[in-house]
């Protein structure tokens, strides 16, 4: 999975006109890239690692603040423009395997505490925001295993 977070004081997403899921901040934008390899158990510990996350003011997690999180699948995430000028998706997962794993993500972060704004799966979504900070970051499944490297100044 590929998470892209942006701290927000606002955001929403509408689909054919209608708002489907908003928040108010301080909160976080979660637009969610799911691949072939990924599982229920990586959706659980992605949505673990972003609800305790410290990016929000005063280096405080959504579940610090009870902030709200909003979720909207984002397969181009995973978009491929190494070749030609139009964007392979093969590495994305398909609608039928990413959704339930999508809905696992938006599951584990309510279990955690934090209260959950989505788009609608496979929809043509407006996304609006107002980026606080600005911070973004990206989370990728695959950094949850990769040992850090680095001491950052520490022996």
């Amino acid at each position: 999975m590929k998470i892209v977070l942006q701290t927000v004081s606002r955001a929403s997403v509408t689909v054919e006109g209608s708002v489907t899921g908003e928040i108010s901040g301080p909160g976080l934008l979660a637009l969610v890239g799911v691949t072939h390899h990924d599982t229920p158990g990586t959706a659980k510990k992605l949505a673990e690692k972003v609800a305790a996350l410290r990016i929000l003011p005063g280096e405080k997690s959504c579940v610090d603040l009870s902030a709200h999180v909003l979720a909207v699948s984002q397969f181009t995430l995973y978009a491929d423009v190494r070749k030609g000028r139009r964007p392979s998706w093969s590495a994305a997962a398909p609608g039928d395997v990413s959704e339930p794993i999508f809905d696992q993500f938006v599951e584990s972060l309510r279990e955690a505490g934090v209260d959950v704004g989505t788009g609608v799966f496979g929809a043509r979504m407006q996304v609006e925001l107002i980026n606080d900070g600005p911070v973004t970051i990206i989370v990728d499944s695959d950094d949850l295993d990769r040992p850090r490297s680095g001491t950052h100044g520490r022996q």
